[in-house]
């Protein structure tokens, strides 16, 4: 992913975090309150939220210019956490929404693309500057 569209992918992922936090709390709150899944949209509405804030932190360091020799380590950081949210919060969605249980792997691999994402970062502290 080149580096420009790291802080509009983090704007896109915060305003429809937001807007789906709103959406499941007062258009959905009833319906998922009923089916037991508020939770699991709360979960995902936050996941999505934190990784969010996660990636644009990554974009503002990139865009300072202190990030040097660690850039390919953050990008990849940030393009886990894209992968992460589609796969963990979007599944979470979709479950919440009564979407197909053959989805279910997908929860996984969005949760060890979040881990990757900040193993990346870790590497990135560890690495030293070039």
């Amino acid at each position: 992913m080149p580096q420009r569209f790291i802080k509009p992918i983090s704007g896109l992922l915060g305003l429809s975090g937001v807007a789906l936090g709103a959406f499941g709390a007062h258009a959905l709150g009833a319906q998922l309150t009923a089916s037991g899944q508020l939770e699991n949209w709360r979960t995902a509405v936050s996941y999505q939220l934190i990784h969010t804030i996660a990636i644009l932190a990554v974009a503002l360091w990139l865009e300072s210019g202190s990030a040097t020799g660690k850039m390919r380590l953050l990008k990849t950081a940030a393009i886990c956490w894209v992968i992460g949210i589609i796969l963990f919060s979007g599944s979470l969605y979709a479950f919440a929404l009564g979407g197909p249980r053959w989805l279910w792997p997908a929860t996984p691999l969005g949760g060890f693309a979040f881990l990757a994402g900040w193993g990346c970062v870790l590497a990135s502290g560890l690495k030293k500057a070039q």
